[in-house]
């Protein structure tokens, strides 16, 4: 008996469990669809019926994601020359801008997505028909559509990409995040069997390379090249750090030239593995920050001893261009943490560890200032003793 009471709960909890899922999914106008499935990224579901009668037959769909931000978009759509964003004939729901809708009205466009951009909206490989979208109570939009799939000339597996947006900008959807999740969003549709695989690509190889890429540099060119400042900057002034201060700057500086290459050169691995796809700004000052940062390495070896004339040239040019480096380095963390989507825990946290270093900054610098100023002073009462002491004598 137990056993039995024990096996009907099981058996109820794996029911509520299906029924949380795409097959609880119930749709406006009487919509009912032969098969459905949670796709594995951006909690979207996707529902279908396909009919192979006449060439290549009908799939009728009816898609189901939130968009990433109040007022954003969602977008489905099929693949024939690949598994990616590239070629791609997609169903783009956004907030509907014609005058005549009521408030709160969505619209499909559809786009064939040519490369790594979304373009403008036009007719795709697929006939689309009977196109609607609506925003439902749960946040969650869905969008409804009969693709003809004559293009695909009866192919039982589909190539299919989902994605969400933040926002619709004058009639133009914004671009998506750049997170893991929004990378690895494809799957394989299979008709025959009414199933959805995942894809085996190199996109969570992508995204896994884009979070280190990220981290080596925050840690170099944002934590490690700053800090070494501040230990060349404050600590010389204590004459028993004399001259450890020194090391401790280049041992500080050196770990984060290295570690800054290794993820300077995992950034030109990731531009060469994702064609198409261009962050020219994040690029460039990227370029910029590694060559004065291999600049500053080889000047040390140029570096000129204490009482030679020219020293004080060249610490005019290694302090410039060491914080130069330090702005555009920490500058060009904040853009690649918009390009990855990183949560806003990580921002934080990376602006955290900014101001422990800022207010230590600003404490040394009181401190080593109020230093200077006593020695000074010392040195002066010094100079006027000595002076008072050994007056010259006229004869």
């Amino acid at each position: 008996m137990a056993g039995a009471v024990v096996l009907a709960l099981l058996l109820l909890a794996a029911m509520v469990a299906a029924a949380g899922g795409c097959a609880g999914e119930a749709f406006t106008a009487n919509r009912a669809y032969a098969a459905c499935s949670d796709l594995p990224r951006l909690g979207a579901s996707l529902h279908w019926t396909y009919d192979d009668r006449g060439a290549g037959g009908e799939l009728s769909v009816a898609f189901v994601a939130a968009p990433a931000a109040p007022g954003g978009w969602v977008a489905w759509g099929l693949n024939p020359a690949g598994d990616g964003m590239a070629g791609a004939q997609a169903l783009v729901a956004v907030p509907s801008s014609s005058s005549s809708s009521s408030p709160g009205a969505w619209e499909v466009r559809t786009y064939n997505i040519s490369g790594y951009a979304l373009g403008e909206p036009g007719p795709i490989a697929f006939p689309a028909s009977d196109l609607a979208a609506e925003l439902g109570a749960d946040g969650r939009v869905r969008v409804f559509g009969t693709l003809s799939l004559a293009a695909y000339g009866g192919a039982g597996v589909l190539n299919q990409v989902w994605q969400v947006g933040p926002a619709v900008t004058g009639g133009v959807p914004a671009p998506h995040a750049m997170a893991g999740a929004n990378l690895a969003a494809k799957a394989k549709l299979d008709l025959l069997t009414q199933t959805t695989t995942a894809a085996s690509s190199s996109s969570d190889a992508i995204a896994k390379k884009r979070n280190i890429h990220g981290l080596l540099n925050a840690v170099s060119w944002g934590i490690l090249l700053p800090m070494g400042a501040i230990l060349a900057r404050y600590l010389r002034t204590f004459r028993s750090a004399d001259p450890a201060w020194f090391y401790l700057h280049v041992s500080c500086q050196l770990i984060g030239y290295g570690v800054g290459v290794a993820g300077w050169a995992t950034g030109i691995n990731l531009g060469n593995m994702s064609n198409g796809i261009t962050y020219t700004l994040h690029r460039n000052i990227g370029i910029i920050v590694f060559a004065l940062g291999t600049l500053q390495i080889f000047a040390l070896f140029l570096r000129p001893k204490k009482e030679n004339k020219y020293r004080v040239y060249w610490n005019m040019y290694h302090h410039s261009v060491g914080y130069t480096v330090i702005i555009l380095g920490i500058t060009n963390i904040f853009k690649g943490m918009t390009i990855l989507g990183v949560e806003q825990r990580w921002k934080t946290a990376y602006v955290a560890v900014l101001c422990l270093l800022g207010v230590a900054a600003v404490i040394l610098e009181v401190v080593t200032w109020g230093m200077v100023v006593k020695r000074r002073n010392a040195e002066s009462k010094t100079f006027n003793s000595a002076s008072n002491g050994h007056l010259p004598r006229h004869v």
